[in-house]
């Protein structure tokens, strides 16, 4: 693999990221055992880069973002074991997801030696719920599924994701558009804001609300300064 940025900035505390990490990642990714140090050095790497991933892409720096996951996903490689690789690319697409972009093409090659639990949490980011046995999600994802809507999902980064695949799955409604404007907007996050403004700007302009559709424009623009 081409190793990205000789440098590295030190990442953001990222809080809200790393609780929705800790859920979403296996306990073997993500979770030293204190029962039996020493930790082996993986761990807390692919940690640290992911949070720095987070961080990275969330803020709209892809060249930062990309150098952090190449990182992680190093990190777990070392160990030979598809799953956490897997899981690793899930932390990605799940981000993506948030910013509506639902290329997940790490994940897709390691698929088929994925566990089921992590096919399920694929399907349901990319919006293919037809026949998904939402048991297998993570907890705060199963009621977006039973409800169609981001009711009880508390955690930003979680409620972003959720939001994106009910739009994939064409199961949103405007006001869960709002609440992703207003997640993204609160954090901080340029690159989920931006696509997020986007479809509201566009479901404006369909609607003929011209007025709605301008000062979303502008707001787009004051955010990609």
């Amino acid at each position: 693999m081409t190793r990205l940025s000789p440098t590295r900035a030190p990442a953001r505390t990222h809080a809200p990221a790393r609780a929705w990490l800790a859920a979403a990642c296996t306990a073997a990714l993500l979770c030293a055992c204190a029962s039996k140090p020493p930790v082996p050095s993986w761990q807390p790497d692919a940690r640290s880069s992911l949070d720095g991933f987070m961080d990275a892409w969330l803020h709209g720096d892809t060249l930062a973002a990309d150098a952090e996951f190449a990182r992680a996903r190093r990190a777990t490689a070392a160990t030979g074991r598809f799953d956490l690789v897997a899981q690793a690319e899930l932390v990605r697409c799940a981000a993506r997801v948030a910013a509506l972009d639902y290329d997940c093409p790490g994940y897709a090659a390691l698929a088929g030696d994925a566990t089921a639990a992590q096919r399920a949490y694929a399907a349901y980011l990319d919006g293919r719920w037809q026949g998904l046995d939402a048991s297998l999600l993570p907890e705060q994802h199963r009621s977006v599924v039973a409800s169609g809507s981001l009711a009880g999902v508390a955690d930003p980064l979680a409620r972003l994701a959720a939001a994106g695949a009910l739009l994939k799955a064409g199961r949103i409604v405007p006001g869960d558009i709002a609440a992703a404007v207003d997640t993204a907007s609160a954090q901080g996050w340029r690159r989920p804001l931006l696509a997020w403004l986007g479809v509201q700007e566009q479901r404006a302009q369909a609607a003929g609300d011209v007025a709605a559709a301008e000062q979303i424009r502008r707001r787009r623009a004051l955010v990609g300064e």
